[in-house]
């Protein structure tokens, strides 16, 4: 699994490309940076050809941290098999879904009044 994680319009996006499995594990832990250094986070899916019941605990780890830190989580990419998946097990519930990066910034601006916190609340 790779990961690149940039800044766009004030918030982190952070792009997975490869298998999201049990060798991704580590993978939380990358993710939990960019949550506890930004209140808006996109994650790209687009470069993501699998994901496994490993793949989706590391969803929920992310859900769940970014629900302590109060962090704002979209993610963008979705291949039909990817959100076949994340429907059937009720996970595309836990985050706002959009279709570029652009559009889930504005979905989570949307959510939270259009404000935009330029740094993170002391956590």
């Amino acid at each position: 699994m790779n990961v690149t994680t940039q800044q766009v319009d004030g918030a982190t996006v952070v792009a997975l490309s490869g298998e999201l499995d049990g060798r991704s594990a580590a993978l939380a832990h990358e993710i939990s940076a960019a949550l506890r250094e930004s209140t808006e986070v996109v994650i790209d899916l687009s470069r993501v050809q699998y994901m496994s019941s490993a793949g989706l605990r590391v969803m929920l780890i992310v859900y769940r941290q970014a629900q302590c830190l109060g962090t704002q989580v979209a993610l963008v990419g979705l291949h039909h098999h990817l959100r076949m998946v994340m429907q059937a097990t009720g996970f595309l519930g836990f985050f706002q879904v959009a279709d570029s990066p652009a559009d889930a910034i504005a979905r989570l601006r949307s959510a939270t009044g259009g404000a935009l916190r330029s740094e993170p609340e002391a956590r």
